[in-house]
């Protein structure tokens, strides 16, 4: 998109508005698959579950990764209707439900589809026995997640050592253990990580299959950096690790998913918002836009990212300070944004505010979330 697309949306449809191209999106999912041609994409619908980025990604094959059963339906009433693709060699359906923990009601609406679900520890795998039989499951393993901007190994997956008395434990309750999965947190720009988590899933799937149970899935997670900024390791060089780990521990037939969500969608959007108030405080400028950190700008809070805002006006320019619409303290933008001089009504711009941006936004103080626009669908 150029300055002046997002210009001519912003008349169009007024600030604050993220406009999302399609494009952009269709591109990222083709470096995935370009890099990784083994694996079968899950776009994780959290990024951002707008209906018509579903479409897009399901039309150019991508499957789906959902954390919820609201999420779930999001994807089967906007698939379904869609015409069917070339029949996929996979053992499982379009969707995986990859939150290990999961509400008995959302196991008994589930249980219809025989859906893939995911697990790591025996509670929740008497919960799936008793609400969702007909599931098959995946267990996760807690692997390392430091250097990556949101760490998740705290909260989820078991310990490799208690890895295969756990999948024992579901065929002893008669599910079907269909995989293994990990995670190796957001943003990922420590690839060791993932060789890593490679190396501890190889070596449980080792021992299974010692002990008479053969495991066929392997899901490598999220954590594909998306593009920020220059200083983000390329793509390429993460998939080349991934694909030399694959090949030189896992047999030729092993089945792979993962679960791109951020890198599929970060770059694929920019915001616009609009200049409502400014003043002079200690030495320094500071801007008020129609957006905040509880809209557009959630990131900043939830997803530990910082979004660099530019103006389309030109000229000389200096450290100032912005902030959201709200009347919370915490509603700070940047303290260290570097804008020319600008005037209230004039508009300024945010990029690869695609992921975990508006997909957190809420209503606080009243204001709604932005318009959302879509281009090149």
């Amino acid at each position: 998109m150029t300055t002046k697309q997002l210009q001519a949306l912003a008349a169009q449809q007024g600030t604050p508005v993220v406009v999302i191209d399609h494009d952009i999106v269709r591109r990222n999912y083709a470096e995935f698959k370009r890099h990784l041609p083994k694996v079968q994409a899950y776009y994780a619908v959290k990024a951002n579950p707008a209906p018509e980025i579903v479409r897009t990604l399901y039309r150019a094959g991508a499957s789906f990764d959902v954390a919820s059963l609201p999420e779930f339906m999001l994807v089967y009433e906007n698939v379904r209707h869609l015409p069917p693709r070339a029949q996929q060699d996979f053992i499982w359906d379009k969707i995986i439900y990859a939150n290990p923990t999961k509400p008995k009601e959302t196991l008994r609406a589930l249980d219809q589809y025989k859906p893939l679900v995911t697990y790591d520890n025996v509670n929740e795998l008497k919960k799936i026995q008793q609400f969702a039989p007909h599931a098959g499951v995946v267990l996760r393993l807690r692997v390392p997640n430091t250097g990556s901007m949101v760490e998740l190994s705290s909260k989820f997956g078991c310990d490799p050592g208690e890895a295969v008395d756990l999948v024992a434990a579901a065929f002893r309750l008669g599910l079907v253990v269909e995989g293994l999965s990990f995670h190796v947190g957001s943003q990922c720009t420590n690839f060791e990580n993932f060789v890593q988590a490679l190396n501890m899933a190889s070596a449980v799937m080792r021992e299974a299959q010692s002990r008479g149970h053969e495991i066929k899935i392997l899901d490598i997670g999220g954590g594909f950096p998306a593009a920020y900024d220059r200083h983000v390791k390329p793509f390429s060089a993460l998939a080349r690790k991934i694909n030399a780990e694959i090949h030189r521990l896992f047999p030729p037939d092993i089945q792979i998913l993962a679960e791109p969500g951020r890198f599929l969608v970060a770059t694929a959007a920019a915001s616009v918002a609009r200049i409502i108030g400014k003043a002079r405080r200690d030495g320094k400028t500071c801007y008020f836009i129609d957006d905040s950190v509880y809209h557009t700008f959630s990131g900043i809070i939830f997803d530990h990212c910082q979004y660099h805002l530019k103006a389309f006006k030109k000229g000389k320019t200096e450290i100032c300070a912005v902030f959201g619409q709200t009347c919370d303290g915490l509603d700070t933008i940047s303290q260290s944004e570097e804008l020319p001089d600008l005037e209230i009504e004039d508009l300024v711009y945010a990029e690869n505010i695609g992921a975990y941006s508006n997909a957190s936004a809420t209503w606080f103080n009243g204001f709604p979330p932005a318009k959302v626009a879509h281009v090149n669908q």
